[in-house]
């Protein structure tokens, strides 16, 4: 008993002793900081130090306003073991780590390791730099490259957005974050999850390397390479990137994109289309450009436009397609919008083609208008002159206007053909197909009656001031003359050779497109098929979009 009771008083001693005087000595002026080996962890500060030798031998017991420094670095916390030998420490409670003025880092503990440069945090982690906050349970921090990366979930918190992930990285050097696994970026005006995302947290640029989503209020992006400004919401999309806009009514796709959407204003770069599904209209070419706030657009370099509302698809090619839009200041609302096509333009549908200079298309009147020399063909009949204008119902010809050295020419075989000459022609359709027409000013016309069997029985050549053809099938079926009028049949056995063809007849099937490839390849007339210069005959106005209203943002 006397022999254990010796032994009990003389262990007491050493496990209680305060280990102040084991410990370094502890700097006191900024001189004495700086004159110190930058190698070592020093403990600056507790309330309470112990050394337990038998049972932590390693460790010092620290406990009350403990501070630690190594070199720039400070570290707090309420209670710590100080494993002095091994340059490193463990830090419990209200554990907070300073850097200068960059880097806070707070959590419930803290492992430090002075020869790696190594802070292991964990519980409640908070990192804060001057531009963000990232919010984590487990956080390792690497002072050599001042990275730190989390496992186990976590938010980064800007002034712009909220960046959640399963894994992630922030470089405290660039500011630039890497975030993998589930990752979702959300603020009040979009969302955006991919798989993979770097985020600059000074420029607040996000750049993604998987297939990412951006949707806001109008619109939802596609992409899987690119970069999005959170300030601006501006985007760069690579990689053959999609944005749908109007609930997806509408869509633009390309190799690369350029979106603002502060602007409202995009650019399709590569293989861009355009589709319009609420009008039922596809858009292609190497270049589109858009602009959502005076609604008006580009599309150039093998543009083509295709319409698909009713039966076969109509192929429509320029070199440039433009629309331009029109308001009334006073209400704010469209008065008029225009899709513009110049030059060399050429359309194919397998029942109609048609070549011109330039055209026009107008909601004003609905109305579509072919200028410098159009020609239309309508399987075996072809009209011609200065200028076409289609007016449309509901997609369909309503009427059309052929104005000045109006021309009919109707094929019945490769030497026959019926031929109306005049002014001006009016044609109007019935159930999408040529009723009648009448036909103004100097009408010449060649025609050639049929019998029961569909058989020509004789060539009719008149000449009057007006006249009205039926049509039956989309055929010539009656000729009737309005007014004075003289004319000549010739039975078929006693043809006029001189007379078969009007003084500007040409059948233009050279010229025609063949299918929807060949509406890419202009082939114009030659010098002496040319028409008549007259006052009428005149260049269509280039197209600008300087004078359209810009539309104010709501």
């Amino acid at each position: 008993m006397l022999s254990f009771l010796s032994f009990f008083l003389a262990l007491v001693p050493g496990f209680l002793t305060v280990a102040a005087q084991d410990t370094v000595s502890v700097p006191e002026t900024e001189a004495e900081l700086q004159a110190v080996d930058t190698n070592w962890v020093y403990l600056l500060n507790a309330d309470i130090i112990r050394y337990e030798e038998y049972i932590n031998p390693d460790a010092q017991r620290l406990m009350g306003n403990v501070v630690f420094r190594h070199d720039s670095m400070y570290m707090y916390c309420d209670s710590a073991l100080f494993y002095q030998d091994r340059n490193s420490f463990d830090a419990y409670h209200n554990v907070r780590v300073e850097q200068g003025d960059t880097l806070f880092l707070y959590g419930d503990s803290l492992f430090y390791d002075g020869n790696t440069k190594l802070l292991r945090v964990r519980d409640n982690v908070r990192l804060e730099n001057r531009t963000m906050i990232l919010l984590t349970d487990s956080l390792n921090y690497d002072r050599n490259t001042g990275l730190g990366w989390f496992f186990d979930g976590g938010t980064l918190l800007d002034e712009e957005s909220t960046l959640i992930s399963e894994y992630g990285q922030f470089d405290t050097n660039t500011n630039m974050a890497v975030f993998m696994d589930g990752v979702s970026m959300e603020s009040p005006d979009y969302t955006l999850t991919t798989d993979t995302l770097h985020y600059h947290t000074d420029s607040h640029t996000a750049f993604f390397y998987s297939p990412a989503t951006i949707i806001n209020e109008d619109n939802v992006i596609n992409t899987s390479h690119g970069r999005f400004n959170t300030d601006n919401k501006s985007a760069v999309l690579l990689d053959r990137s999609v944005i749908e806009q109007n609930g997806g009514e509408s869509r633009m796709t390309g190799d690369s994109i350029n979106y603002d959407s502060e602007s409202g204003q995009m650019e399709g770069f590569g293989n861009v289309i355009i589709n319009n599904y609420k009008d039922k209209i596809d858009a292609l070419g190497e270049y589109a450009y858009y602009n959502s706030q005076n609604d008006s657009a580009v599309l150039t370099g093998k543009a083509l436009l295709i319409e698909y509302s009713a039966g076969d698809s109509l192929f429509v090619h320029a070199d440039t397609f433009r629309l331009a839009t029109f308001y009334n200041e006073a209400h704010d609302s469209i008065v008029e919008r225009q899709m513009r096509g110049f030059y060399k333009v050429r359309a194919y549908r397998p029942d109609m083609q048609m070549v011109a200079d330039s055209m026009v298309f107008t909601t004003k009147d609905s109305s579509l208008t072919l200028f410098s020399d159009p020609i239309l063909w309508n399987e075996e009949s072809q009209i011609l002159g200065e200028k076409i204008i289609f007016y449309m119902n509901d997609s369909t010809i309503d009427w059309a206007h052929v104005i000045g050295q109006a021309l009919f020419v109707q094929m019945n075989d490769d030497i026959h053909f019926n031929q109306i000459a005049g002014r001006e022609i009016k044609a109007y359709f019935k159930n999408s197909e040529i009723d009648y027409a009448d036909v103004n000013g100097n009408v010449q016309a060649v025609f050639y009656p049929l019998d029961s069997d569909s058989a020509m029985i004789g060539m009719n050549t008149t000449e009057g001031s007006s006249l009205r053809t039926y049509f039956k099938e989309r055929a010539v079926n009656k000729i009737v003359m309005i007014g004075h009028s003289n004319g000549v049949m010739y039975p078929m056995e006693k043809l006029d050779e001189k007379k078969m063809y009007l003084p500007n007849f040409n059948w233009f099937e050279r010229i025609r497109p063949l299918d929807r490839d060949d509406v890419f390849y202009w082939r114009g007339k030659r010098a002496e098929e040319q028409l008549k210069k007259s006052s009428s005959n005149k260049e269509v106005p280039l197209p600008t979009l300087q004078g359209d209203r810009k539309r104010r943002r709501r």
